[in-house]
């Protein structure tokens, strides 16, 4: 009895040992397994069930924190980097990537061989040997040993072989891509992509696992996992940019007063589910302008009131989908046995609809069952390409206020300088604006191209309510300037643009002018000096000169001067009588 025990015992060992020793693909992918529902449901075109075999003999298993890891690549660890296009909209495709991240100074060469950056060192400095990893030697050395080419480990881990596109054997990674309970192999370089068809994915957040192998001799080392989250929905994805010209922010939905802003829809379609659809923009501005419907994805609005509105947007657009079940047939009484007369009327009908070319699908009917009100009538069903009306909304809350509507240059004015430098020149700028009053001007000082910028001044401004200011500016050089103007307040920007030429500002003539400034002044001050005492000859009475000591001592004084003066000006006769012409005055001395 004892030895039946253990015989028992041995039997139901050996029974557990290839059920502990399989895994499948569930139990190396992921922990989450869908409901039964879900599995039958979420069918994805060109994906297998996880409930397959993995061939853990090639692809070994690793759990997370297993120390094998460490050493899973030489010179540190890969990073996987997931990405996706995700929202999708149910029915459209939805595209994954994949690319990995080498540690420093290693990348993937033309051949799909991992090879050091040149004069690039990391940690362990630079390399002697060029390869981190040489896997075209590996494939060469495979291919001598097997020369049909065909090799047992070239195989995914479900034991299905490699495609051989051209250029395969340059392809040394291993992704298995995991979602919804199904899996889907790829073969690649360093970056792959996969996109799957969402018309069966459940609506929703969904978990996609990707688990990438390196090629390893004869064998496959697990280098990295990732893992993200994709969105299916059946709401169409609707994204709108608002801007605006003068508006400082446009990112605070704060906009202005009488100026219009142009509201573009961006829809998110990148795999052109939508390019055949009619596109249908529903817009509500919140400001009882009433309802507008356009089929362009841009359109302009104008606020004319100071305040807070809400914007509401809905798209709809004709996407193709599944189409209803059709409801099913009312209960017919029985009809009686066709004739021979019918049966001729039934093959000229047959005949006649295919003698038209038409794309009529005949499904089998019966003699006495009911296809409409005549027993033998065709069934005629149209191919199924049913369409579905999708929506997207959007909602958004704007804060109209005043702003800089405009700036204008009306005037620009060479500044004249009495001793202007050789390298400098000021230029006066009148400018205008409308709106409310900027508190601030900018000018830039460019390129004839207005692209290299040379020159940028900001400055505080005290503006009258006219709003008309003068801005002077130096110029370093003659030439041509691209010149930007700015005025700005706290919520706008008003710009305008000129250009402008600056003259050549000669030193030489520059001293020519200051010289003839000089000489003209000398001239003017002679002139006045010379009139002056014209005036003063004309108007002077005439006084007899006494011979007396006090008169010819006060001769010495003012009159004294006037009378020399006179005499090198006006050398001629200095008095009207005649008999003093030789006449000489002896003071006392």
């Amino acid at each position: 009895m004892e030895c039946l025990y253990y015989f028992l015992g041995f039997l139901l060992l050996a029974a557990r040992l290839p059920l502990d020793a399989a895994k499948r693909f569930h139990d190396v992918l992921g922990n989450e397994r869908p409901s039964a529902y879900m599995r039958e449901h979420n069918q994805l075109n060109g994906w297998s069930s996880d409930e397959n075999d993995w061939n853990e003999k090639l692809y070994p298993v690793w759990k997370r924190g297993d120390m094998r890891w460490k050493n899973s690549w030489k010179g540190g660890r890969v990073q996987a980097v997931l990405t996706s296009d995700s929202p999708a909209l149910v029915g459209s495709n939805i595209t994954f990537v994949v690319n990995l991240v080498f540690p420093r100074c290693q990348k993937e060469d033309a051949n799909g061989n991992i090879v050091y950056e040149k004069n690039c060192r990391n940690e362990a400095g630079l390399s002697a040997d060029p390869y981190v990893y040489n896997w075209t030697a590996w494939s060469e050395d495979s291919d001598g040993e097997n020369g049909t080419g065909q090799s047992h480990h070239n195989v995914f881990p479900d034991g299905k072989p490699f495609p051989h596109h051209p250029g395969w054997r340059r392809w040394n990674f291993v992704y298995v891509f995991h979602t919804l309970g199904q899996y889907f192999q790829k073969l690649g370089r360093c970056s792959v992509r996969v996109s799957v068809n969402t018309a069966n994915v459940t609506l929703g957040p969904q978990l996609m696992e990707v688990t990438v192998y390196r090629r390893h001799g004869r064998a496959y080392v697990p280098i990295a996992q990732v893992k993200d989250v994709y969105v299916v929905t059946d709401q169409i994805p609707v994204f709108v940019t608002m801007s605006q010209k003068n508006d400082r922010n446009s990112s605070d939905e704060t906009f202005l007063k009488d100026l219009p802003i142009t509201f573009d829809v961006l829809i998110h379609d990148p795999s052109h589910f939508l390019n055949y659809s009619t596109i249908n923009y529903k817009w509500s501005f919140g400001d009882n302008t009433g309802l507008f419907v356009s089929i362009n994805h841009t359109v302009n609005h104008t606020y004319v009131l100071n305040g807070t509105f809400s914007l509401n947007l809905t798209v709809k657009a004709a996407a193709p989908g599944p189409c209803p079940p059709p409801p099913p047939p009312p209960p017919r009484p029985p009809k009686p046995t066709p004739s021979l007369g019918t049966w001729m009327k039934l093959e000229t009908i047959i005949l006649s609809k295919l003698s038209q070319g038409q794309k009529t699908k005949l499904h089998m009917f019966s003699l006495t069952g009911p296809a409409g009100d005549n027993p033998l009538e065709l069934s005629e069903i149209p191919d199924e390409n049913c369409q579905i009306n999708r929506y997207g909304h959007f909602q958004a809350t704007v804060t109209i206020v005043e702003g800089i509507l405009e700036v204008n240059i009306i005037q620009t004015t060479d500044v004249l300088m009495l001793l202007p430098g050789p390298d400098s020149s000021l230029i006066d700028f009148v400018v205008t604006c409308q709106g409310s009053i900027p508190t601030e001007v900018c000018t830039i000082i460019s390129d004839p191209t207005c692209e290299i910028t040379q020159n940028a001044v900001c400055s505080p401004v005290d503006v009258d309510e006219m709003c008309l200011l003068t801005v002077r500016r130096a110029f370093n050089g003659s030439g041509t300037y691209c010149v930007n103007l700015t005025l700005g307040d706290d919520t706008s920007l008003a710009l305008t643009s000129t250009l402008i030429s600056v003259p050549d500002r000669d030193p030489a003539s520059s001293l020519r002018m200051t010289n003839t400034a000089l000489i003209s002044v000398g001239c003017l001050a002679i002139f006045v000096t010379v009139i002056s005492l014209l005036v003063y000859k004309k108007h002077k009475k005439y006084k007899p000169i006494e011979n007396s000591p006090a008169n010819v001592v006060r001769s010495k004084g003012l009159s004294g001067f006037l009378n020399r003066a006179k005499a090198v000006f006006f050398p001629g006769n200095q008095e009207k009588d005649p008999l003093l012409k030789n006449q000489e005055f002896k003071g006392v001395s």
